[in-house]
């Protein structure tokens, strides 16, 4: 006669299934197009490129909060070890765009909503003296360059390239930190901006790129005025707007695409 297996009751505990990334929603960077750049790179450089398409993949909101990284997956699609995608990981976890969990591997950050309100507090303490100084060195080829980025950000917006549009608007805070010649503060915004768009991703309770670049214009205009009292207030206000649309509750992943940018 045959005994009936007894099944091992349900474990309330039990985490549901993680939602993995598609490696493919990582962009190869332009040196590894070919591949052979990739394979052949030393690992320093290789590290580089994807610590660089991790990052880019966040900022265009290819990648979600809380979606696992699978390190095959990414060895495969740039032609590296292992070990080198762990040293990416490391790289990225330091920069707190990834969080690493022992035995269970990498994950895209998911930042608390104190995180996401004390990053934006920093941006705005740093971006108005950036601004302020700024204002005294800026030459008239720096406000060309300033004027073109605009303009792609305008042309994204209108033909309403979510990704385009997300990269060059929080990409305008970078270049304005890049007119001072400073790398230390250009790393420190770009690392900044990078982790505003996973609470954008998160938290923000509003699409409205139109106004976002609607704003840039009006710094830009206040910087080229040599208005440094104006250029500040202007960026404050604009990350104001941007940090009061954030919701005290995550929102869904499927409704993710349609964030404002700061």
């Amino acid at each position: 006669m045959s005994v009936a297996r007894k099944l091992p009751p349900p474990n309330p505990t039990r985490r549901a299934p993680l939602a993995k990334a598609d490696a493919e929603a990582i962009p190869m960077p332009p040196e590894a197009v070919d591949g052979a750049d990739a394979a052949t790179a030393g690992g320093s450089t290789s590290t580089e490129h994807i610590v660089h398409a991790v990052t880019r993949a966040i900022v265009e909101h290819r990648l979600l909060p809380g979606e696992k990284l699978v390190e095959q997956k990414i060895a495969d699609r740039f032609g590296v070890s292992r070990t080198i995608v762990r040293q990416a990981f490391n790289r990225l976890s330091e920069l707190k765009l990834v969080r690493l969990e022992p035995a269970r591997g990498a994950f895209v950050a998911a930042p608390s909503i104190t995180e996401a309100r004390q990053v934006f507090a920093v941006r705005r303490m740093v971006e108005g003296q950036m601004l302020r100084e700024l204002v005294a060195v800026i030459t008239t080829a720096q406000l060309r360059a300033l004027k073109a980025h605009l303009r792609e950000e305008r042309d994204a917006v209108k033909r309403i390239d979510v990704q385009a549009r997300t990269q060059l608007l929080f990409d305008f805070h970078v270049e304005l930190a890049r007119v001072l010649g400073n790398q230390v503060l250009v790393d420190l915004m770009a690392e900044l901006v990078t982790r505003c768009s996973l609470i954008t991703l998160m938290y923000q309770s509003a699409d409205d790129a139109e106004t976002s670049h609607a704003e840039h214009i009006a710094i830009l205009k206040a910087i080229e005025s040599r208005d440094a009292d104006a250029a500040a207030a202007l960026v404050d206000e604009h990350l104001l707007t941007v940090e009061h649309q954030l919701t005290e509750r995550p929102r869904a992943p499927h409704i993710a695409h349609r964030t404002r940018s700061a």
